[in-house]
């Protein structure tokens, strides 16, 4: 994130919610960019979130990779349902036996436009399912893919990036309810694609 401000790229993370810390989150943000990241890490930090992060990312970048690794996130081959699903599931019994955060990206993929893409219900049924006395934690993120609507050089100059965290939902036996209200909350608070 420092290092960006050289761009001068400014971040306001907005979370006007008393989030417990002795509960289990699920951490539901829309994606943008690699951007979107590092703030959920810093400004959710009291949380300690987890990822849940395609395989490809767990080598080849200083530091995330090693973290990935190592730090409790999972890593998980879009290739292999089987593989994927059952590293979500180990990622919800984790953060329900230890009271830690789970961050998943239910588009699947990042938004190369800001547009927000339809959720894939899968992976966020299976962390509730595995974590039942978790908060969801809607998150709307806002310009962070003009950061790399050049692809990765140049970055792009001067953005606002925002992160609007909504109020959380309880997690409950209805999980296509808390899916639809998680995702209505994101794409409340997207605004950035409106603008281009």
């Amino acid at each position: 994130m420092r290092c960006t401000h050289i761009l001068g790229t400014t971040y306001e993370f907005n979370n006007p919610y008393d989030i417990p810390t002795d509960r289990p989150l699920i951490i539901v943000p829309n994606h943008q960019s690699m951007h979107d990241i590092p703030p959920i890490v810093w400004f959710m930090r009291k949380h300690q979130p987890k990822f849940v992060s395609k395989k490809e990312l767990g080598k080849g970048i200083p530091s995330v990779s090693y973290n990935l690794r190592h730090g409790g996130s999972v890593l998980i081959d879009r290739n292999d349902s089987r593989q994927a699903l059952s590293e979500i599931a180990k990622l919800g019994r984790y953060i329900e036996k230890h009271k830690r955060s789970a961050v998943i990206f239910p588009e699947g993929t990042r938004s190369r436009t800001g547009h927000p893409k339809p959720f894939k219900a899968t992976g966020l049924k299976l962390l509730m399912k595995n974590a039942p006395s978790a908060l969801v934690v809607p998150i709307s993120i806002n310009n962070s893919w003009k950061m790399l609507k050049y692809g990765k050089f140049p970055n792009g100059i001067g953005n606002h990036i925002t992160f609007q965290v909504h109020e959380p939902i309880e997690v409950n036996s209805n999980f296509d309810s808390v899916l639809a209200e998680t995702e209505q909350k994101v794409n409340s608070g997207i605004t950035s694609f409106k603008s281009t």
